[in-house]
């Protein structure tokens, strides 16, 4: 599945559900006038017993009650979406999650951390925080309005009855909303449906209200027949609002399992991990049921069908359970009783390791792919090909990297002084003077505790080996998103100070800020999404030289052609007008300010644009870890994953 391809999709989506919603919207407003006007216009004002009772129609009065309509509409979908401005973790707290921070005490906790933080990792998304729902169902969820703030939920169920490959399977399912970009229309459509359930809600109010001053006189001579019978039907019009919500609903949720289904399996090479996780939720008691009242406003973000109910078929957000599982083992004899402890290869077609075009192709380390070696535009081609996924090897090198991360680093990492600790460790300066310059710093402006972590770790842990640091970067946000705003700015701020105090800075510590403010300060600050604003490279020429010539100066080892590298780029650019620029032209505010601008290009574009990059890195035939780090950071800043560079 194509990342880039993913991303527009969703954008398109996002328009199809505005314009699902304007119909939604303008239904409830006729709906609505017509039963103002029929009460207040033939009950009061007609003799309803005449043969032929005429309606004054009034446009004044239309567009009166249509704008009250609209706006109650708006601000209760407003509301419900600024309630989840906090992203996942409002979404997971809806559901009485509760997050795991360290499993190291729970097996099957640990199992589950583990099994996100290889799929972050070896996807290059950020590692997101896990919630727990105390649920027997089988389910689990994303949610969040980015990567950056997102976050998996999983039932108690999940991880008890499922294995570790039925559970990776189920993972990655989740890890597909979260890259394709399916997360914010999740959301969005939570606040709308709450926006129209607020039509009934205020007929609700208008029947308890009239039920109450029934008896009285003056109620009955001003009309109070009449506002029972508005509430009564503003309920009727509330109700089927809901109704086509939970079809629009049902009609966006239904064929994105289907890819999500799809993806897991193109992630994991294993077609068995998740068609027998969906077994195992077909012979369960429990099945996927999610009983918290608060999962039916979230249950086309779920694995599986977590509500039922009257008309479940037409309002079904995934598609069958026996429809999925076909797709996925066609050879299924319909039993749905698959042990917890079997763990299935899968097919030999599904489970084999990629060709030459999947894993050795994706390899931007200059070997050869099945004995031809490639030329940089191919490789380049091949590794941004990779954007948004995950192939099986390199999960399994993800596996193994962060079974080599020493212990003690690892398990501190998963909590807030850890997690600030391991950072600042990152950072600390090779040269001894420059070192204790930073620690005492640290010492005086770190929160309490901090210090004293950054102190053990550094009499535990002697070096961190290069491999290590993009992953362990990943590793600390789920930690480093607890802190609160005033700690996340004097965190921010020791992160700056340290960096500058030997008055500069390098590709690792550039890249360093880039990615971790870049995820954080989506949380803490708030910042927009970034909005397409630009459909043609022609448009950004002058962002494209400044980082293209960077990249061509940049940590080589060898002398290059750099004129000929940049034409190599331009041509991969569709010869728009790039020059590289000279070395007093490059700064690090610019290459910033050049990174934002090029964060507005439309997705479909994007891909060249990284094709170009990587040309750039490899003008000198080699792709090391510093180079790596930073290729993640600009991939990272364009919102674009990237997976490690197997080199």
């Amino acid at each position: 599945m194509n990342f880039f391809e993913s991303q527009d999709r969703a954008r398109k989506q996002t328009l199809l559900l505005v314009l699902f919603f304007s119909l939604a919207v303008i239904s409830l407003v006729v709906l609505t006038n017509l039963l103002v006007m029929f009460l207040f216009g033939y009950i009061d004002s007609q003799n309803f017993n005449t043969a032929a009772p005429q309606l004054n129609f009034n446009w004044q009065v239309f567009l009166s009650v249509g704008a009250v309509v609209v706006a109650v509409i708006l601000l209760g979908s407003l509301y419900k979406i600024s309630s989840l401005s906090k992203g996942g973790d409002a979404v997971a707290e809806m559901l009485g999650g509760k997050r795991i921070v360290d499993g190291s005490g729970d097996l099957d906790q640990q199992k589950v951390l583990n099994v996100v933080e290889e799929m972050a990792i070896a996807s290059g998304a950020p590692v997101p925080p896990v919630y727990l729902l105390d649920e027997e169902g089988i389910n689990a969820f994303a949610a969040g309005f980015s990567p950056s703030d997102a976050v998996i939920g999983v039932t108690r169920g999940c991880i008890q009855q499922l294995n570790r490959a039925q559970l990776q399977g189920v993972i990655a399912h989740e890890f597909s909303h979260i890259l394709n970009g399916d997360m914010r229309l999740n959301i969005r459509l939570i606040g709308i449906l709450h926006g129209i359930l607020i039509i009934g809600l205020i007929g609700y109010f208008l029947l308890r209200s009239a039920s109450y001053s029934r008896y009285s006189r003056s109620s009955r001579n001003n009309g109070g027949g009449a506002i029972l019978g508005l509430g009564l039907g503003l309920v009727v019009i509330g109700f089927t609002g809901t109704f086509f919500g939970n079809l629009i609903k049902a009609a966006v949720s239904r064929q994105r399992e289907y890819l999500a289904d799809a993806s897991a399996v193109q992630f994991t090479r294993n077609n068995m991990g998740i068609a027998n996780a969906l077994k195992r939720i077909g012979g369960s008691a429990a099945g996927s049921r999610i009983e918290n009242p608060a999962g039916a406003q979230i249950s086309h973000a779920l694995f599986a069908e977590g509500v039922s109910g009257f008309f479940s078929s037409l309002f079904a957000t995934h598609p069958p359970l026996d429809k999925r599982i076909r797709q996925l083992d066609p050879d299924w004899d319909g039993n749905y009783n698959v042990s917890a402890a079997e763990t299935p290869a899968g097919n030999a077609k599904t489970a084999a390791p990629e060709s030459s075009q999947g894993v050795a192709a994706g390899m931007v380390s200059g070997f050869a792919a099945g004995g031809v070696q490639k030329n940089t535009a191919q490789l380049a081609e091949d590794h941004i090909a990779r954007t948004g996924q995950v192939n099986a090897e390199v999960l399994q090198q993800a596996q193994s990297l962060l079974e080599n991360i020493p212990p003690q680093l690892r398990h501190s990492i998963h909590e807030p002084h850890g997690a600030r600790a391991a950072i600042y460790f990152l950072l600390l300066d090779d040269k001894e003077n420059i070192r204790q310059a930073q620690l005492q710093y640290l010492q005086s402006e770190s929160d309490d505790g901090v210090f004293e972590a950054l102190r053990k770790l550094i009499q535990e842990t002697t070096q961190i080996d290069r491999t290590h640091r993009l992953p362990l970067i990943d590793m600390s946000l789920p930690a480093l998103r607890q802190l609160s705003a005033q700690q996340y700015q004097r965190f921010r701020n020791n992160v700056r100070k340290l960096i500058d105090i030997d008055k500069r800075i390098n590709l690792f510590e550039w890249s360093l800020q880039k990615i971790l403010f870049h995820r954080l300060d989506a949380v803490f600050i708030k910042i927009p999404a970034q909005r397409i604003k630009y459909k043609s490279l022609h448009q950004v020429a002058t962002a494209c030289s400044l980082l293209l010539s960077m990249l061509i100066y940049a940590g080589k080892e060898k002398k290059i052609d750099e004129e000929n590298v940049m034409q190599q780029a331009q041509k991969e650019l569709g010869d728009i007008n790039v020059q590289l620029l000279p070395v007093t032209e490059i700064s690090l505010p610019a290459l910033n300010q050049a990174l934002d601008t090029l964060n507005q290009l439309t997705p479909l574009l994007k891909p060249q644009l990284l094709k170009a990059c990587v040309i750039c890195i490899r003008s000198d035939d080699n792709f090391s870890a510093v180079e790596a780090e930073l290729f993640r950071a600009i991939a990272d800043t364009l919102d674009c994953p990237m997976p490690p560079v197997l080199l």
